[in-house]
């Protein structure tokens, strides 16, 4: 694969991201390190069952980030400085408001997930002060996904990484100090989060100022409410639905392998890495989608978008055949070096054929998703999701409605059938999409 100038930019945006996505588990590993020399498991579970809950809220609020990019990206190329600024602050605004309603109504909000969680009365203390202690740093965080999102959308992906590494750090540096020297526990992990959230938020600020250069975005209260709010809304509100189906999937495969018994649940968490893993690499490249497609949109030059979407999809063709051929060869190794339990590796080995496929059939869905948050066709990324999430609970509900036992490996089938159709009707519509010179 030769290098060529579209390649470069391509590694620019992607390898950054990557690095990005590399560094979270390795936040959720001292998390866990710490809270497990706290005296107690149950510091482990509360953790665990808190950490779950409050992704499944913020991951709600992905739309942020994708919306956010696209509309910033369109309005790069499109050369509009005034737009640039008024999609900053219209994200911010949406973030920091999303984020204090999370504070007023945290308790109503932590019923309903500890409800859906069904864990033990003995933990229900400890994730209650680690949930609401969490949730206090939510306009910060959330103010930091649109702040990433207007990076990429403005053709840089270096920023979003500073700000990654330096919130991780400090969150591990923090929470150990307060959790042990100044003796706070249990809480000074989730206090240390809270604070650097934060200190995050600042960093990120620095990182704009730095960007442009001390050239602050300028846009009056009047230009902020004034304009087509309607598409704002309405690309953000589908990728609000896109999310809340990606949940109800994720949360599927995990209830269907509980009621299999811990041995499936378990076999399933190690399965479910494959694919985060695989994800943090393609989410790279996914971006960069969005970020170049979404400039070349905005210039309206489609025959550049076009030549952009084919080299995505021959990286996205190397990266799908490497970690395919990675997965088959090495899934017992790699299921060893994530647990010692036999059953679980044996387990996992006996679903080799199901992880090597998941690199080939949810690449797609990965890099077409950063093709349509470019051109801000988020409807058909709703639509895609809605139709591989009816797919997905209907093979799944065969299991139960049928005499017929199948495992684990029906789960897997629907879960893989769901990531197929996602990019299936993507790849479909793409041509349809591209071929119409439409304004925005």
């Amino acid at each position: 694969m030769l290098m060529r100038p579209l390649d470069r930019e391509i590694l620019r945006l992607s390898i950054p991201t990557i690095i990005s996505n590399i560094t979270v588990p390795l936040l959720g590993i001292c998390d866990t390190a710490i809270s497990g020399h706290l005296g107690s498991d149950l510091f482990l579970s509360a953790i665990a069952v808190a950490s779950v809950m409050l992704n499944v809220v913020f991951w709600i609020f992905g739309f942020l980030r994708g919306g956010t990019t696209g509309l910033t990206a369109n309005a790069l190329g499109a050369g509009d400085n005034a737009e640039i600024s008024k999609v900053f602050y219209r994200s911010l605004l949406i973030a920091f408001s999303a984020g204090f309603l999370l504070i007023v109504f945290q308790w109503p909000i932590f019923r309903l997930l500890w409800i859906i969680m069904g864990s033990g009365p003995e933990i229900e203390g400890y994730v209650a002060d680690y949930f609401t202690l969490r949730i206090w740093g939510a306009p910060a965080l959330l103010a930091i996904i649109a702040i990433s999102g207007w990076f990429v959308g403005m053709q840089t992906t270096f920023y979003p990484m500073v700000i990654a590494i330096a919130t991780n750090i400090i969150n591990i540096g923090l929470s150990y100090i307060l959790a042990f020297p100044l003796g706070y526990g249990f809480q000074g992990v989730a206090l240390g989060t809270l604070i650097a959230n934060w200190v995050g938020l600042l960093v990120a600020i620095l990182c704009i100022w730095w960007f442009r250069r001390g050239k602050p975005l300028r846009c009056s209260l009047r230009q902020l409410f004034h304009g087509n709010w309607w598409r704002y809304f309405s690309v953000n509100f589908n990728l609000f639905l896109r999310s809340f189906f990606i949940i109800c999937v994720t949360m599927g495969v995990t209830a269907a392998g509980a009621r299999l018994g811990n041995l499936t649940l378990a076999v399933n968490v190690i399965i479910m890495q494959f694919f985060q893993f695989f994800s943090f690499f393609m989410d790279g490249f996914a971006y960069s989608g969005e970020a170049m497609v979404g400039f070349r949109f905005g210039e309206r030059d489609f025959e550049k978008v076009r030549e952009c979407v084919r080299r995505l999809l021959q990286w996205t063709l190397a990266m799908t055949l490497t970690f395919s051929f990675l997965y088959f060869t090495g899934t017992g190794w790699v299921s060893s070096l994530l647990t010692d339990s036999d059953a679980v590796i044996a387990g996992v080995t006996d679903m080799t054929l199901w992880v090597a496929l998941i690199p080939v059939v949810s690449s797609w869905s990965f890099i077409y998703d950063g093709f349509y948050i470019g051109v801000t066709d988020t409807f058909r990324m709703m639509l895609s999701t809605l139709i591989g999430g009816v797919a997905f609970f209907a093979i799944l509900s065969y299991q139960y409605f049928s005499a017929a036992t199948f495992g684990n490996g029906l789960i897997w089938t629907a879960f893989l059938s769901y990531l197929t159709l996602r990019g299936a009707y993507l790849a479909f519509m793409w041509p349809k999409i591209i071929s119409r010179p439409y304004s925005r």
